[in-house]
């Protein structure tokens, strides 16, 4: 069995590294395009989750880190917001390119190379809830002209140490917006 896994680790781990060293370039390649240098963001080291917006989640996922610190774009890990209903969440696999490398003494990411290690999913809690007759198509959102950034309705995801449900989702927000974009407010396009 090590035989197996070992070349799928070193395939994982080079992946890894070719994707920092792409981001470092890429970045790179954008502060000498910029007259000003862009100004970084840092997240908190420690944050008291007690007082935290949001359902708590089986590992403290911080998207302030991710997404802020990092820089990394909603897509990597919500792969399928263009191109479905549901943005979807990343696998183990996707997670375990960077944390087989990174974060070993965090004890969040501990938890998420056990889960690897068993092949057991993360059990993620639902953050935005939408009624059961309601439709909400992210690909259509998304891949719109109406040039909508995530942020839009899910707030500033990138400074939220823990997410929680920004807009209220709601059928007036909803049609407030279409109203402002100047697209159908027909019922059928949302309850089907």
């Amino acid at each position: 069995m090590t035989g197996k896994v070992l070349p799928v680790a070193r395939g994982i781990a080079m992946l890894a590294l070719v994707g920092v060293a792409f981001y470092a370039a890429f970045h790179a390649v954008q502060a000498e395009q910029s007259d000003q240098p862009p100004e970084r963001f840092i997240a908190p080291v420690d944050v008291d989750t007690a007082g935290l917006p949001g359902p708590v989640q089986p590992i403290f996922y911080r998207h302030d880190v991710h997404a802020g610190q990092y820089e990394m774009d909603c897509r990597y890990c919500h792969y399928a917001a263009e191109v479905s209903s549901s943005p979807g969440l990343p696998s183990l696999d996707a997670c375990m390119g960077c944390h087989l490398l990174v974060g070993g003494g965090n004890p969040e990411v501990a938890k998420l190379r056990e889960a690897a290690s068993e092949r057991r999913p993360i059990e993620w809690v639902e953050v935005h809830k939408l009624p059961s007759f309601v439709r909400f198509p992210h690909m259509r959102h998304v891949m719109s002209d109406a040039d909508i950034k995530c942020q839009d309705c899910h707030g500033e995801v990138e400074r939220m140490p823990q997410v929680y449900q920004f807009s209220s989702l709601k059928m007036g927000w909803c049609l407030e917006c279409h109203k402002k974009e100047e697209v159908t407010t027909d019922c059928t396009v949302c309850h089907y």
